[in-house]
Formats: C-alpha cells, structure tokens, sequence
C-alpha cells in the first residue's frame, strides 16, 4: 500500500481582492519506506500539501490518501498514523523538554517508556537538557524535540515541512542523519526544504514552484536531464557579469550562483570563451574565468522555470 497518493489536488484562496491558486493539479505516489523530497521555495505550495495531507486543511478539488485513508473522510485514522513537525517551532515553549514530550505521548494515549526505541537516538542528545524550557533551547535542539515529539507515537507516515529552515549547518547535517537512521527504520517520510543541496539526500524528489510540480524524479535523474552545456563564471564585478550574459543573444539562460554565474549557449559544442571573452573584455570586464560545470538540481530547477514561464 503506497504511503501517500495525491490526486489532481486543487486549492485555492482570496488574498485581499486576489484569488492565490495555491496548488494546481498535483499528482505524485510515495513509495514505501521512501524518504520523498519537495523542493522548493518559500511559497512553492510546500506547506499548504504538508496540510492537507495531514487533514488540517480540505483541498478544493481532488483527493489525497494517507496509507490508503481518504483525508477528506478518515482523518480521524489518519491522525492517528502520521507524524507531523510543522515548518514553525510549534511545541509549548514554557514547558521542559520532558513534559513537552509527555504531553504529547499522551494526546495519543501512549507513553514516552513505551515507545523509547523510536526516538532513543535522539532523545539522548535531549537528556542533558530534559528539564529546560523548550523556548530557552537552540535551534538545532528544537528541532530534535520537535522531531520527537512528532516520532513519540510511532507513526507510519512522517510529514517534516522545511525541519532545517534557520538550523546550523552542522545541526542540519545531524538532522539528516537521524532521518536516513529512521528510514532505515522502516518509516515513509515526506519532507519540505528550500535547500538544494538537501535534496541529494532523498530517494527521489518533486520540484514545485507556484503551485506546480515541474518534474519527480531521483536527484541523478534530475541532473542528467539537463540538456545543453553548463559553465560557471567568476569576477569580482559579478552583477555587472550577470548583466552583460542576460542582456547577450548568444546566452541560452543564467543566473547567479554564489560568488559565481552559471549559463549555458544557445546552441552546442562551443566555445564560450572565444564567443563571450572578448566582449567582456571590452565592457571593462578583463579578469573573468569560465569553466564547463556538471548541472545541479538547481540549474534543472531554473532551467525548467525559464521553459514554464516562456
């Protein structure tokens, strides 16, 4: 049985005289056991899915199932099943580490003993921090208690809308861990980030902008769909470079990159440095380095806004 099934989901709300299309015909299944990626950024739809799916919120058209419930109508169920950490610190920050975690075991008429192998691994980070406020702790360990809490039932289903959002790097490489330590588990988990570089670490990830999923595929799938030439450019006048190469018929598309600018031609095998060098050189631009550059998940990711949006 397929942990999630989406089916043609709509939704849709007014935002002051503007009706915001949320969602738009989004279908995708989840393995199981599978550590599924929605990529994206901040109002891609991530957190309206994450939502609906964990019946918070009903879709205007189309249907959703958790484990085989129908969220409309099982949610009860389903509830009952899933796991969900919201994008948003959403524990009682005035309560300690520990009774946040026993009110929540409770809610579902459980104990923390009785789960304890669910979350041991985590917890014990926790311990040293047990009888400390929730608000008073770091970034990293909320999250960690948060994922908890979340895990405190033993859910099948594990929904973690952006869990890394504003956590250190080291913290969301621990993070990551712990989840690829609970897939291992057994447990389907589904989750949100606007990090590109968290997305290598999914089996398989769906790229959604605006409401639409743009292509679901591995993370070396993605990036071997890129079809043309990539390179990368480096000066220290980056924006003047990014506005030469966008206003350049010879440029196919480019964007910044860091401290550098990634573009490709229009058209194949060519040389960019005898097309673009000199050019560069006479707007001023003498200390410019090209080089040719395996595509990533965010140059698809771009690449197919560009295609959408022409």
């Amino acid at each position: 049985m397929k942990p999630v099934v989406c089916q043609h989901i709509e939704m849709q709300y007014v935002q002051g005289k503007k009706t915001v299309h949320a969602l738009k015909d989004i279908n995708f299944e989840v393995e199981p056991g599978e550590l599924f990626g929605l990529i994206g950024p901040d109002g891609a739809g991530k957190t309206s899915l994450f939502r609906i799916l964990t019946t918070l919120m009903l879709p205007v058209s189309g249907s959703a199932f958790v484990k085989g419930l129908d969220t409309n109508r099982d949610y009860r169920k389903i509830r009952k099943i899933v796991g969900y950490m919201p994008g948003r610190f959403s524990l009682y920050q005035d309560l300690s580490v520990k009774e946040n975690l026993q009110f929540f075991a409770s809610l579902f008429h459980t104990k923390i003993e009785s789960n304890y192998d669910q979350i041991r691994d985590i917890y014990e980070q926790l311990k040293p921090f047990e009888k400390r406020r929730a608000g008073k702790l770091s970034g990293g360990m909320k999250q960690k208690l948060a994922l908890c809490c979340a895990l405190v039932h033993k859910p099948e289903v594990l929904f973690l809308d952006e869990p890394t959002t504003g956590v250190d790097p080291v913290s969301r490489k621990e993070f990551w861990q712990m989840l690829k330590k609970l897939q291992a588990d057994g447990i389907s988990i589904v989750v949100s980030t606007p990090y590109m570089d968290e997305a290598t670490m999914c089996d398989r990830i769906a790229l959604i902008q605006e409401g639409q999923i743009l292509k679901i595929a591995s993370p070396g799938d993605i990036s071997d769909a890129y079809d043309k030439q990539l390179f990368a450019a480096s000066t220290e006048h980056s924006f003047d470079l990014l506005t030469l190469l966008r206003a350049n018929p010879e440029i196919h598309h480019s964007f910044s990159f860091g401290d550098e600018v990634h573009f490709s031609l229009a058209g194949e095998d060519r040389d960019p440095g005898a097309i673009l060098l000199p050019g560069l050189r006479e707007s001023g631009l003498k200390d410019v380095r090209i080089r040719e550059i395996k595509p990533g998940i965010e140059d698809v990711f771009m690449d197919l806004l560009e295609k959408q949006t022409r």
